[in-house]
């Protein structure tokens, strides 16, 4: 399901649909390109000069190494428009593994009859994914789960203080013998098994490390962070997951709620301070207002290193995937989502027009032809500059002075300043204005002579459409 959010007045969004031609955007790369433009393609990405690489401090920096585990199908069933059947789920569980996602995490087949089935047939495609399921940090759970197929079992329980007291009330004690029982169980049918603290960030760091060093000491394959509720902020994340690091020898794994919208933030962090894998769900979807969004994540990793995240990454899928999803639970994808909204690569101020058409890299830190997208700069309005007026003259091969592009530009203001005109009104202007210099009849700086140009246009093109069936049916007999 392609962004569809409504506009108002006369300005029509960004197409979202490939092969579209947007109503009132320039698209950069239509038609020939432009001298500014075919100098721009020689700007290429020079990822030894990049300033948001890791520093060689950063030595447990996991920035350029990194998987995800992406729970849409676990974490992304609790959203509150979310129900999937078996279909839609093995649609979602294929186009995530074609993106290429590491692993693909499941709703527990101790949920109900239908999640088991739904487990046991998405372990049975054959993806390239890893499949993995969630469970409570119990024998009977995890009994169910290792006979479904999956390749790895997600253990969690919780461990805050409000959790013990308002949800399963065991002590820590407790939460370390269960833990290394159905660790051990899970390790004994060879596959993979991950423990987890639930409500990390409000429990008691001691509780905690005691914790994480007795599953590390048994050879669990990842212990697992999770804010919960969204609480906490990149500092508190740095600071555990580097002080987890620093207590464990195997893989750390990290979930963040967005609540209070730090949770793309908080896995950038994670990473940078040793953690390993990050979980996401597409479009963010989840309990509440969710978690870390493989799109936002995807656009944050490509700024720290473009080569390794395209290397791992189907990046031209991710569009689909969020339609896909977007379309399942019945919500639009938002106009700012990174990467894929229908205003992330639209440029409409004068002066970043201009630097765009010159090096596309002055206002894009993302390349959208990495994700198969393309910019589109809006020339109908009154912010336009003369710079992206003249990059269409050109597109549409027509012969103009600069002073004459800087003389049409001034009347597109000027009509933009009464509404926002849309590609058709633009390239119309522009073919009038070039009709009336090269036949003499207008020269530089005559408004008035172009605003009778312009009507007169206008009254022959009304008069055709209203004449033009008859007229054509009359030839037509006539022949």
């Amino acid at each position: 399901m392609c962004p569809t959010a409504a506009t108002t007045g006369d300005v029509t969004p960004v197409p979202t649909t490939e092969g579209a031609a947007p109503a009132d955007f320039q698209a950069v790369d239509a038609h020939a390109p432009s001298a500014p433009e075919a100098a721009a393609k020689k700007n290429t990405f020079d990822p030894k000069n990049n300033p948001y690489s890791s520093r060689a401090s950063d030595f447990l920096s996991n920035t350029s190494n990194w998987k995800i585990i992406e729970s849409t199908l676990r974490e992304g069933e609790q959203f509150a428009n979310a129900f999937f059947d078996i279909e839609t789920k093995m649609k979602i569980a294929q186009a995530l593994s074609d993106f290429g996602v590491e692993y693909i995490e499941i709703t527990s087949p101790a949920a109900s009859e239908q999640s088991r089935q739904d487990c046991i047939k998405i372990c049975q495609m054959g993806l390239k994914s890893k499949i993995l399921t969630h469970i409570r940090c119990h024998m009977d759970d995890a009994r169910i789960a290792v006979e479904t197929g999956v390749d790895g079992v997600d253990i969690v329980i919780g461990t805050s203080s409000f959790l013990r007291k308002y949800s399963h009330g065991k002590d820590i004690t407790y939460i370390i013998k269960s833990a290394i029982e159905v660790i051990e169980f899970v390790k004994s049918k060879g596959i993979e098994v991950r423990f987890s603290s639930e409500d990390s960030f409000r429990s008691d760091l001691v509780d905690l490390l005691s914790i994480y060093r007795a599953v590390d000491k048994i050879g669990v394959n990842r212990v697992g962070i999770a804010d919960t509720v969204g609480c906490a902020n990149p500092r508190q994340v740095y600071d555990l997951v580097r002080t987890l690091r620093g207590v464990v020898s195997c893989d750390i794994e990290c979930h963040f709620h967005d609540d209070s919208g730090c949770a793309v933030a908080n896995a950038f962090c994670a990473l940078e301070a040793g953690a390993t894998h990050i979980d996401t769900s597409v479009l963010g979807i989840g309990e509440r207002n969710g978690i870390t969004t493989l799109g936002g994540l995807i656009a944050r990793m490509y700024v720290v290193d473009p080569e390794y995240v395209k290397s791992k990454y189907n990046l031209a899928m991710l569009r689909e995937v969020e339609n896909l999803v977007a379309e399942a639970v019945q919500v639009t994808v938002p106009f700012n989502n990174p990467i894929t909204g229908f205003c992330a690569f639209t440029h409409k101020a004068g002066i970043h027009a201009k630097a765009i058409l010159a090096n596309p890299s002055t206002y894009e830190i993302l390349k959208p032809e990495d994700f198969g997208l393309s910019r589109y700069i809006e020339i109908g309005s009154r912010l336009t500059g003369w710079n992206a007026v003249k990059s269409r003259v050109e597109q549409l091969e027509l012969e103009m002075t600069d002073d004459q592009v800087k003389d049409v530009t001034a009347k597109i203001k000027q009509l933009a300043d009464v509404k926002t005109q849309s590609m058709d009104d633009v390239d119309t202007v522009l073919r009038v204005y070039h009709r009336g210099i090269t036949t003499g009849h207008l020269k530089l700086r005559q408004p008035e002579v172009f605003d009778e140009l312009l009507a007169s246009h206008r009254s022959e093109q009304g008069s055709d459409a209203e004449d033009g069936p008859a007229k054509k049916k009359v030839k037509t007999n006539g022949n």
